[in-house]
């Protein structure tokens, strides 16, 4: 007999819950919106100052290479998202793709992994984007009191006033409804686009065909750690990555895979797409693609403008523009982080939202928060809880050292996507597939293998708060959710709130 804490949910079941008027979520998205969602969330601060940043530390010129390999791992992971989301379009991404496939524990663990990987991206995302807002406001003369100001390197009480604000904005926004939420981002993404691609366009011309060389400069080793700083791999093994050479654009390219987080959050719309089994592989490999190109061409125009030892490390596209005595550049780009990172911000929060609700809906979390508004047909009670949680943390936590339990939750739903596609692969053949991954097993097996990997690279003080992390999930799980599920016998009628 299989033991209840592997034991799955059909994809039948789950697209039947889609259809209950009181946990049923608005189809209004279409591949275009879902597109625009991609973009929104993936183009943030990293595209102005990581690709001078790893440039000038890892790999020179040859970063542009290191941003095609990222692209490729990313797109391993993207295919194995594209065939779950189309098969199984219903909220909560890797959380349902693994409780349709590797058991409601495993389940669980990932959908307790994802609401930290969204709320604290989404307040990291919020502090940053304050930051900027403060050094415009600054550049005009405006100064907001010290108490109100970044909780980073600030004494005694202090909140961060502007990113609690902008969490509790886009918070209402969500409520009200998908499609102004995809309309706000479209705007948006538009607009940061569009100071990428002026950005691109104008360096060009003061591109040098001299920075370029060396290409692949000589390679350098690096002395391993000792300590929690260190990625686990050096602790582990004692080895230490090269920066430069052939190895060190691998070594960026570990890197710079982190610019590139936040594609997979356009599954959490799927069962909000009108047409899911068409439009969400057209959304997130398409995104995606956008994404790598618009790396790619900045990391050339940067290290072409500059060359790579003389690149600042703080603001490297802004000084390459000062350097070439355009200084204007730089605020234009200061404003263009600042939008950018808005709709971060919105679209990390609606992963988030999207994964609670499905969990609530199964009954892993309270069910009370599984009912949509009857009128924006949102799931209105976890968007307004966690949007309230997230502002608070936002204005008073500095989050710069837990920005990396972002990236090691993403890698690990990654894992848990791309063998829940072989395993459903093997238990469900008979499922129809819009869109199949090609080669499985082996290309999900190589998107398990690259995003070990990455998560090896990742500090071992990560680890260790990733692992208190789970094991506060597991606890509970076995207090609350194991006996509250609906897919135990009496959990369905004991997690059903009662009729008003």
């Amino acid at each position: 007999m299989t033991s209840p804490l592997f034991r799955t949910k059909k994809v039948e079941q789950s697209i039947r819950d889609t259809e209950e008027p009181e946990h049923a979520l608005k189809k209004s998205l279409s591949a275009l919106d879902l597109t625009v969602f991609g973009v929104g969330v993936i183009i943030g601060t990293g595209i102005f100052v990581l690709t001078g940043t790893v440039a000038k530390n890892n790999a020179g010129p040859a970063v542009a290479l290191a941003f095609a390999v990222a692209g490729v791992v990313c797109a391993l992971a993207a295919l194995c998202y594209a065939e779950f989301a189309s098969t199984v379009p219903v909220a909560g991404s890797a959380y349902t793709f693994s409780y349709a496939s590797l058991g409601e524990l495993p389940a669980w663990i990932i959908g307790w992994d994802l609401i930290l990987e969204f709320a604290l991206g989404t307040a990291v995302v919020a502090v940053g984007w304050s930051g900027y807002i403060h050094s415009l406001l600054n550049n005009v003369g405006w100064e907001l009191p010290a108490a109100l100001g970044t909780r980073d390197g600030a004494e005694g009480f202090g909140f961060d006033i502007l990113s609690a604000a902008l969490v509790l904005v886009l918070t209402g926004i969500l409520v009200l409804g998908m499609k102004l939420s995809a309309r706000v981002t479209s705007v948006v993404v538009a607009i940061k686009v569009t100071v990428v691609l002026v950005v691109i366009i104008a360096g060009a011309f003061f591109v040098k065909g001299a920075n370029y060389e060396p290409f692949v400069p000589k390679a350098q080793p690096v002395e391993a750690g000792e300590s929690l700083h260190s990625p686990l791999i050096q602790l582990m093994f004692g080895w230490a990555p090269a920066n430069f050479g052939v190895m060190g654009v691998f070594t960026a390219a570990s890197v710079v895979f982190f610019a590139f987080i936040g594609f997979d959050i356009v599954a959490t719309a799927a069962e909000e797409t009108r047409n899911p089994q068409r439009d969400m592989p057209r959304g997130i490999l398409g995104s995606l693609f956008i994404c790598t190109a618009l790396y790619v061409a900045v990391s050339i125009v940067v290290t072409g403008m500059q060359h790579y030892s003389e690149l600042s490390v703080d603001a490297p596209l802004a000084d390459a523009f000062k350097a070439t005595g355009h200084p204007w550049y730089a605020g234009f780009i200061s404003f263009g982080a600042a939008v950018g990172l808005t709709t971060v911000c919105m679209i990390l929060l609606l992963g988030q939202t999207r994964v609670f609700f499905a969990m609530s809906r199964d009954g892993l979390l309270p069910r009370f928060f599984s009912r949509v508004h009857p009128r924006f047909r949102t799931p209105h009670r976890p968007t307004i809880l966690l949007g309230v949680i997230i502002a608070i943390v936002a204005g008073f936590t500095p989050l710069t050292e837990l920005a990396e339990l972002v990236n090691i939750g993403t890698l690990f739903a990654f894992v848990i996507v791309a063998i829940s596609v072989i395993i459903l692969r093997r238990s469900r053949p008979d499922l129809h597939r819009s869109f199949r991954t090609p080669w499985v097993p082996f290309l999900p097996i190589l998107s398990v293998a690259a995003s070990l990997w990455l998560m090896l690279n990742l500090p071992a003080e990560t680890w260790v708060r990733f692992g208190i992390w789970m094991v506060i999930g597991i606890v509970v799980y076995f207090l609350y959710s194991r006996s509250h599920s609906r897919m135990s016998p009496k959990g369905d009628k004991a997690s059903v709130p009662r009729s008003r």
